[in-house]
């Protein structure tokens, strides 16, 4: 064998770094993490296959012509992945609940308190207005609106947010019990909510996601491609009329996008970006995030548990009003000694 063909044979070893061998291992806990204990498998184990790939010496996949790189720019560089992904969740999403009950926008306002606290440190560590918000955006406690924040503001931040965001939701269980514990009583930790479904008429359905694209890209244009296409896919399952698209939507296109968005994002956790004191960070403020969101809604929902029930308390109490007065009349001396009690108990 001529040396030249062993410099080839020993061209990727030669070149293999300890970082690469370090994000390789990165990668395989992704994966270990979506197989072993199904966190969020349908991400991290692309994720994960991903960085993995990135990551082997010479690999041509992240070459200008690569795999990797043409996932990257033609579904990332350019948003387009997680608008399809937003499409699909729409077509999956039942603002049902919300429309019986609209005060729950107050506990999902609450949570984004995370949003602005974890912006506000990341200005103090030192990170720019843009990679501040792309971090703030992990409170919002959602995927694909991290990678869309981060794409469009700090593409060299995509990869440490993108895995920060998603190994942390699928941690949910372990972050939040703690803090739950700590700010709640016993007492409140044993509330029942109340459950009422009352009937959501198909007019208000369809309305509600036009309605909402229409306000939000009037008031906040910059949101209109999340929102416009999240209402979007709503609007084609409440409507009933494309129930071909909807499916397609909420299953094969966003398989599809989802396993070619894990693998652009995956690439970006090449060594030489993501092994930096910016990613330890990262990941300490997203906790932060998750932890300031978590706080935020549980401080809010006992005051908004009292009005509601000051509120019910005082029309309970005006019903009394009203049906002693309908009961009193044409009682004699003791019947009405007898309703009065009854009115007591």
């Amino acid at each position: 064998m001529g040396s030249d063909a062993l410099g080839l044979l020993l061209a990727g070893l030669s070149n293999l770094t300890p970082g690469a061998a370090v994000m390789m291992a990165a990668g395989g806990l992704l994966i270990y993490l979506a197989v072993a204990k199904d966190y969020e498998p349908m991400l991290l184990l692309p994720i994960g296959a991903g960085a993995i790939l990135a990551n082997l010496p010479l690999s041509p996949l992240v070459a200008p012509e690569g795999m990797l790189s043409i996932l990257y720019d033609m579904g990332v560089g350019n948003e387009l992945f997680p608008l399809l992904i937003f499409i699909g969740i729409g077509a999956m999403t039942d603002f049902g609940p919300l429309l019986e009950n609209p005060r729950l926008m107050l506990l999902g306002a609450a949570g984004q308190f995370g949003i602005f606290g974890t912006l506000m440190l990341a200005l103090a560590l030192g990170f720019s207005l843009n990679q501040a918000a792309s971090i703030g955006i992990i409170g919002a406690i959602d995927g694909p609106t991290s990678i869309y924040v981060s794409s469009r503001l700090a593409p060299e931040l995509l990869g440490p947010i993108t895995v920060c965001a998603y190994s942390y939701m699928s941690l949910v269980p372990l972050i939040q019990p703690p803090i739950m514990r700590w700010l709640t009583s016993r007492r409140e930790r044993g509330i029942r909510m109340p459950y009422t479904q009352r009937t959501i008429s198909k007019r208000t359905r369809v309305m509600f996601p036009l309605i909402v694209t229409v306000v939000v890209g009037t008031l906040v244009p910059m949101a209109t491609p999340l929102i416009g296409m999240l209402m979007l896919g709503n609007l084609m399952k409440e409507s009933g009329a494309v129930e071909r698209l909807t499916g397609a939507s909420s299953k094969e296109i966003a398989n599809v996008v989802t396993l070619f968005l894990g693998l652009a994002v995956g690439s970006t956790m090449r060594a030489e970006a993501f092994l930096t004191l910016s990613t330890l960070k990262i990941l300490a403020l997203g906790v932060l995030a998750f932890g300031l969101d978590t706080a935020a809604g549980l401080r809010l929902g006992p005051r908004l548990e009292l009005a509601v029930c000051a509120a019910a308390g005082a029309k309970n109490r005006g019903g009394v009003v009203d049906a002693r007065r309908e009961t009193r009349a044409g009682l004699t001396v003791a019947e009405l000694d007898e309703a009065d009690a009854g009115y007591a108990l």
